[in-house]
């Protein structure tokens, strides 16, 4: 019994409530329309989002696309200029040729080769070595 009369007080609140208007019009009804506009913009920026994704999703592929035609196009011109017909073209074009079988060395000679090869590459350096202390002498006059 002693819950019958707040049933009976919280139906009179809840029916208060929903029978109150504002200028004629119910405040669940001002509150219903106003949900389903939220619900309308909202559905709306949803869409507008999922096109923008859409054709940034349609922008990489195409992208994608070029790039493994741009790969291709590369390695073809990869495999046409390692040919061995134009390389070797090439090569006797400059005045190189094939090493002779009988030109190479043993382990024997390589102390001799390092010996040979060894003087050339000092004399350079010391080459450069006086116009690197050129311009010094000029900034200290």
């Amino acid at each position: 019994m002693t819950t019958a009369p707040f049933f009976g007080y919280s139906r009179n609140a809840l029916q208060r409530l929903f029978d109150w208007k504002i200028r004629g019009v119910r405040w669940i009804e001002i509150i219903g329309v106003a949900l389903v506009a939220v619900m309308i913009v909202s559905v709306y920026a949803a869409k507008a989002a999922a096109a923008r994704e859409s054709s940034r999703i349609a922008e990489l592929e195409r992208d994608i696309r070029e790039n493994r035609q741009r790969v291709r196009l590369l390695r073809a011109e990869v495999a046409r200029l390692e040919q061995p017909a134009r390389l070797e073209n090439l090569s006797r074009q400059i005045g190189m040729a094939p090493v002779d079988v009988r030109r190479q060395a043993d382990e024997a000679q390589l102390p001799h080769l390092k010996s040979a090869a060894a003087p050339a590459s000092p004399a350079q350096p010391q080459a450069a070595a006086p116009s690197a202390d050129a311009p010094s002498d000029e900034a200290a006059q």
